[in-house]
């Protein structure tokens, strides 16, 4: 498939400075020309928090945003800060996320339990792992802003998903949703194990830890095993459990191959492992292929036909945000990746000019014409590729041993109901010891699926 507009292929890897009215300016090898650029769609993407506000909740976005996009969009301030220095959302991010710690310390809030998936959890346990990779500082101890290290907080949501492993059918895996009176329950999403995964990934590179390389391991063969991802490394919605997950739900999200390729990339930079390296490869080579055209990304399974809810027009954010990490952490991938992330950010950027300011469309590849879709996860997406430009001026996520300066608790959460997992013996490197509503399964796990591809 070709986009009807041939300008974007045309784009080169020498300076290319776009403006229109209205559109964010971008000098792709320009880093102060990036950074403002960047701090641009924040500043759009910051107008719709209301959190701080008085009378409102930090940590909330208003409607029709549910509780976990806002956990990734402190996640992505808490990766802007981290490219451009720029600070000015630290304090609205670190309050946000000390409000949503929620039960056993683990971002589960009373008042989230009715829509609480293990993907939305984990959407605001990436966003602390960030933080203790990025050397934000922990959460005081005393004050009203007192509570756990960012990565004791990463570390409390591994150990409640843990215990939640659910090998009664389909031979393990996580549940989409935490507890058994929400609808979707039996849904076995892909987006909430690879969210695992990821957390478990990162937090083994982070700490050194072999029981978080354990659980990665294990929750990669049984996503292979079961048909979430096929030989090509095509990442699908998920399975059902009323079905033994016997049947796939074979749509495709950005997310879900994002998600994995990060958490793939941080078990390379701990191991070497040349398996992880040819794993790497091939989703580079398949996210290329499905989610790319003219090397500009876009959301294959709703966007060219006008269908993407509130939560997918965030997707593309997420899959960004991810290349940057895996440039970053596998440093063999840039050159597999950088002509994406160039020729989609200029189009983010040039794109960017709808309403009376900078703000940002979701179909980057219409030449600069804004397509009227604009909210958070429009605005995040465009910053996200974006401030991926900034990689080379940033030495990349810290470890224990290595720069890292959040304090490890690999007990934290273990009062949770579920039953803590049992860690193997620490290792020297730790001596201190979100998601969508899947429409689909509202509609019928399989039935009538590829409704949202169709033109």
């Amino acid at each position: 498939m070709k986009f009807a507009s041939s300008a974007l292929s045309a784009l080169s890897a020498s300076a290319l400075l776009l403006s229109g009215a209205g559109a964010i300016e971008l000098n792709l090898d320009d880093p102060a020309s990036i950074k403002k650029a960047a701090g641009v769609a924040a500043a759009g993407m910051r107008k719709l928090y209301t959190g701080d506000n008085p009378g409102d909740v930090p940590g909330n976005l208003p409607d029709p945003y549910y509780w976990w996009e806002a956990g990734a969009m402190f996640g992505a301030f808490i990766d802007y800060w981290y490219y451009t220095g720029d600070d000015q959302y630290n304090n609205i991010t670190t309050q946000a996320m000390q409000h949503q710690i929620g039960q056993y310390n683990a971002f589960m809030p009373s008042n989230q339990s009715k829509s609480l998936g293990n993907d939305d959890q984990a959407f605001w346990g990436m966003a602390a792992m960030s933080a203790a990779e990025n050397k934000l500082p922990d959460l005081p101890t005393t004050g009203d802003l007192a509570g756990p290290s960012w990565l004791a907080l990463a570390q409390a949501v591994f150990n409640t998903q843990a215990g939640r492993w659910n090998d009664k059918t389909c031979g393990g895996g996580l549940n989409w949703q935490i507890y058994q009176f929400n609808n979707g329950y039996t849904y076995r999403n892909t987006i909430s194990n690879g969210c695992y995964f990821n957390i478990a990934a990162r937090l083994y590179k982070y700490t050194g830890n072999d029981t978080y390389s354990k659980e990665a391991i294990k929750t990669w063969n049984w996503e292979s095993r079961i048909g979430l991802f096929d030989k090509d490394l095509h990442f699908y919605d998920g399975s059902d459990e009323g079905k033994n997950c016997t049947e796939i739900n074979q749509i495709q999200w950005t997310y879900n191959l994002g998600v994995h390729l990060s958490g793939a990339a941080a078990m390379w930079n701990a191991t070497q492992d040349e398996v992880w390296k040819t794993r790497i490869t091939q989703m580079i080579k398949t996210m290329g292929d499905t989610f790319f055209r003219d090397d500009v990304m876009y959301e294959v399974a709703c966007e060219l036909n006008g269908k993407c809810n509130t939560d997918q027009r965030s997707f593309k954010a997420y899959l960004a945000r991810w290349m940057g990490y895996t440039m970053l952490v596998a440093p063999f991938t840039k050159d597999l990746m950088w002509t994406k992330v160039r020729t989609s950010a200029a189009a983010a950027a040039k794109q960017c000019n709808a309403g009376s300011g900078s703000q940002c469309g979701l179909r980057w590849y219409n030449n600069g014409q804004n397509d009227g879709s604009t909210g958070v996860g429009e605005q995040m997406a465009a910053m996200e590729i974006i401030q991926n430009l900034l990689i080379t001026n940033v030495s990349g996520p810290v470890t224990e041993t290595k720069g890292g300066t959040s304090k490890s608790d690999p007990s934290a959460g273990g009062e949770a109901e579920n039953d803590p997992i049992v860690f193997s013996e620490i290792t020297t490197g730790d001596k201190a010891g979100a998601g969508f509503l899947t429409t689909v399964v509202l509609i019928g796990i399989l039935a009538g699926a590829w409704w949202m591809v169709a033109n």
